[in-house]
Formats: structure tokens, sequence, C-alpha cells
């Protein structure tokens, strides 16, 4: 989709029209492959164009919303936009009126066009070929374009397109014994994937080794930057919002209040400038480049939507509805990921978790599995898988008085949901050796 499709729609559908105070359109797009593999070879391939655009119209503390989806059709488009407009705006005065509706009073036009390095469909399907011959590959492919963009009758205009890949692979061997590995990014290097492929492979063969069973209780672990992201896409889930602090919900209600904090070397932050989620959202609001979450590991910020700005009387910051960052970072440390194994020494190396939720949500303590391939660790070397494990721990303790290193390196692991369509938020993080992480199962 050309930018100019959408100021074509935007000027059809974004006019003055009386009795109302505001008309807007945000429009969701994506052009994207979706390749499944297994035994290293084609399984399914797919491609994707869909697009849509919600228009809203707004007076007072009233406003209606309407989908509709696109054909690229300019003038069928447009018509069905005019018509959605038109029955939102005749409906208009039924609608019960919303006193914490607030929209932007400041125009502030955006844009990002993304130069992205995307492989072929050909080209992905010719690397698994190559790397994963011989292996039983069994994976999934999603890559592509996506856009986002916003206009509203005050002459407002935010343009966001990137183009991203992500793909998700588990080298099996039998039984419940496999490995599972990712590689996601705006610039595909053959080489990078043939790297993790050949690390995964390699770790596929310790499956074949004594399962190793653990007895519940603390163990010094090191999480890879998947398994840190897992634990961080936890966190988001009423961590950072600041309608759950101000209601007293917030996992981390004791860090905002200080009666807690995180290690020194713990620093959070909605990384806007630096993710691949845009940078305002379907209100119109401008998201700041960066917002501080965590400094020094004390709490430095939340994330306020509008409606949650209205209602207590602060500032928005560009937040959604949900107020969950969409490009969190956690900063990296010190360690160089080529000395993770002997920085852990003797311990458990925790590659992918899964099942996460929360066992008490005021203590941030989290619960879940180790899932795939997890070994133990004996001098600094991987001697044994092990099996699965459940865990319950307090966040605040593993990244607090726990925390013993964060690699240097740190991995951008995009939102690998496909639901309705193809996401654009992510986690970065750095891997980290934690002491004392409890296993209960």
């Amino acid at each position: 989709m050309k930018r100019a499709y959408f100021e074509q729609l935007a000027g059809a559908v974004c006019t003055v029209i009386p009795g109302v105070e505001g008309t807007s359109l945000y429009l969701a797009a994506e052009e994207s492959d979706f390749i499944r593999f297994n035994h290293a070879q084609v399984r399914q391939a797919t491609h994707v164009e869909q697009s849509s655009a919600s228009v809203s119209v707004a007076a007072g503390q009233r406003r209606a919303t309407g989908t509709v989806p696109l054909s690229g059709d300019a003038a069928a488009d447009i018509a069905a936009l005019v018509a959605e407009r038109d029955a939102l705006v005749a409906q208009l005065a039924l609608v019960p009126e919303d006193k914490y509706l607030l929209l932007p009073e400041v125009i502030a036009s955006t844009e990002r066009e993304s130069q992205a390095r995307l492989p072929s469909a050909a080209q992905v399907i010719e690397a698994v070929a190559t790397h994963g011959a011989g292996a039983d590959v069994v994976g999934f492919y999603a890559g592509g374009p996506m856009i986002r963009a916003y206009a509203d009758s005050r002459g407002q205009r935010n343009w966001h397109s990137v183009a991203s890949f992500h793909f998700e692979w588990c080298v099996y061997r039998a039984g419940d014994k496999a490995v599972k590995a990712s590689y996601a990014g705006t610039d595909w290097s053959d080489a990078e994937f043939g790297a993790r492929m050949a690390r995964a492979r390699a770790q596929s063969e310790l499956l074949e080794l004594p399962r190793k069973t653990l007895t519940p209780g603390d163990y010094r672990v090191y999480f890879t930057p998947v398994a840190v992201a897992e634990l961080l896409s936890t966190l988001s889930w009423g961590g950072f919002g600041l309608k759950a602090l101000k209601t007293g919900v917030s996992t981390l209600l004791h860090l905002h209040k200080g009666d807690v904090k995180l290690a020194p070397s713990v620093r959070l932050v909605e990384a806007t400038r630096d993710g691949i989620a845009p940078r305002f959202q379907d209100d119109g609001f401008v998201k700041p480049d960066a917002v501080a979450l965590v400094e020094g590991g004390r709490s430095a910020g939340t994330l306020a939507s509008p409606r949650t700005a209205r209602e207590y009387g602060v500032a928005a910051n560009g937040a959604g509805g949900g107020e969950a960052p969409e490009s969190l970072l956690l900063a990296g440390g010190d360690l160089p990921s080529s000395e993770v194994l002997a920085a852990l020494g003797t311990g458990v190396y925790v590659s992918n978790l899964h099942y996460l939720n929360y066992s008490d949500r005021i203590a941030c303590r989290m619960t879940g599995m180790t899932r795939f391939a997890c070994f133990w660790v004996e001098d600094g070397k991987l001697v044994a898988p092990i099996s699965v494990m459940r865990f319950d721990d307090s966040f605040l303790r593993m990244f607090g008085a726990g925390l013993v290193a964060l690699t240097r390196e740190t991995e951008l692991v995009p939102d690998s949901g496909t639901y309705g369509s193809r996401q654009l938020s992510s986690v970065t993080a750095p891997g980290a050796i934690v002491e004392g992480f409890r296993f209960t199962l």
C-alpha cells in the first residue's frame, strides 16, 4: 500500500462536518509471506495482503467508531468509509457521553519509512533446505511490510511503514525432545540464520544424553534473551500502567512505592524509537522517543493512556488503552554472551519458558514451566538435558538481589502472534544469570 492511497482516503473522509468536532481515520495493513516447514521442507506457503480502516467521529464527550475492510479500489473504499462515517454521525447523539474521553489538542504529524532487507520466500526456503538438510526442522516463517497510519480533520498525518520477519523453528529428535530457536529482525542475514540453525542442531545432539531430574529447590540459572523476554512480557501485563498503579493492582506496586528495588543495573525503557511499533496510537496521540520505566533499579515512570490522563489529571504519553509497552527494552549489561557458560559455572541453562502467569500479582511472583531444550551445566559445559520443571519466583527477587549479570548483547523478540494479523510489538532483552531461582515441581 502506498502513502498516496492513504492520503486519498483521508482527504475524502476527514472533512469538516456540521455538528461534528472531529473526524479521524486509522489504517492497518500488511503484506505477509507465511511459510510452514516440516522435515526442512515446505508444508504450506501463503501470501496475505489485507487492510482495514477505522473511522471515528466525535462531538463533545461523545465518540463513535466503525471499521471497514479495504479492497484496494480507491473509489469503492472511499464510498464504504464515507457511508460508515455518515452512519456514525447520524448515531452520534445516541452514544452516551464518556467523561474520560480525551483527544489530541496539538497537531503532531510523523513519518517513518523503514529500509529493511527481507528475504524472498524462495530465499527462506533455500536457506532452510541448505542449513536444515538431514534434520527434522519444523518451523513457521512470517515476514513482510506492515503499515499503520492516522489522519484527522485537523490536518494531522502519521505514517508508519516497517518491514520485518520472524522465524521460529524446532529441531525435533523424538518423543518430546526438541530444540527451539528463532531469528527475527529487519535485515536478513543467511550467515546469521545458518549460525543459529547450527547451534540448534548441536544442542539437539545433547538431547540424546540421559536426562537429569532436578530436586525442587533454588538454582543458579542462565536465561537466554528469549526466556527473559517471556518474563518481561508477563511483567508488561499490569506492571507499567498508571491506571494499575493508581488502583493498587500494579504487579510492580512495591517497586513504584519504593518499598523494594531491582538491581542497580536494571534499566527498562519503552523504547519507541528503537522498536518496530508505530510512534502513534489509534487516537492520534504521539509517543515520545523513549519513556523511562526503571532507572538504576528504581521506578522511573509509567505509561499513561489518554483515558487515564483525563481521569487523574496527568499528561498522556502515547500509551494505548491497555497501558502495556509495545517496544520494551531491558538494557544489556557487561557480560559477553560468549562467556555465559563460564560465568554460570554450575547450574541450569534455560532456553525457553512457557505457560507463564502470576501466582501472586502484588508480590510480582510468576509461575510457569521450562520448555524445550534446557540443560544442566557443570564447570561451564552443557552436560545433560533436564526434565521439565515448574518454577515459582518473584521477578522483584530474580532481577533484584538475585541478579548476577546481564549479557552485553541484546536480542529483538517480536510478538509472534498472527491472530487476525501480524503484530508490531516487541521486547528487546539480554540474557541474564540469576542466583537462587526457585523450581517447585
